[in-house]
């Protein structure tokens, strides 16, 4: 299983999802905390590509040998690709989930951004997507 970590450079929401932008596009995925939660992920089942997503509402599903669980989109936008390598190796969700473990990549209807790098502690406690004052 991969390290706690939350990369700066992802967008997160505060059910545990992620998003890499580049320009409209976004690469998807759960972070290191969902997958941990999760356990040792042993199935996922991909949106069809073209499905549109909407931000807060489920788009996949992981199933883990504690549980199924919804895959939460932290945007809203057409669904462009599928990490096909999950279908043979869900585990790559476990041990890179910011990397080779990506889920879907879309894009972006650029309706909503969640929360960049530090803010994401904030989010995962339950205070909110925002980004904390600089004075705290």
């Amino acid at each position: 299983m991969a390290e706690a970590s939350y990369p700066d450079d992802l967008l997160y929401h505060p059910e545990h999802d992620w998003a890499r932008v580049d320009g409209e596009e976004a690469t998807l995925g759960i972070t290191w905390y969902a997958q941990d939660q999760l356990g040792e992920v042993v199935f996922f089942e991909p949106p069809e590509v073209g499905k549109t997503m909407t931000k807060d509402d489920p788009y996949a599903e992981v199933e883990s040998v504690k549980a199924v669980s919804d895959v939460i989109a932290p945007l809203s936008g057409e669904i462009v690709a599928v990490n096909q390598a999950l279908g043979e190796n869900p585990e790559k969700i476990n041990d890179d989930p910011y990397g080779d473990g990506w889920l879907v990549e879309g894009v972006d209807d650029d309706d909503n951004i969640v929360v960049r790098g530090a803010g994401v502690l904030w989010a995962l406690q339950g205070v909110g997507a925002q980004q904390p004052d600089d004075d705290d």
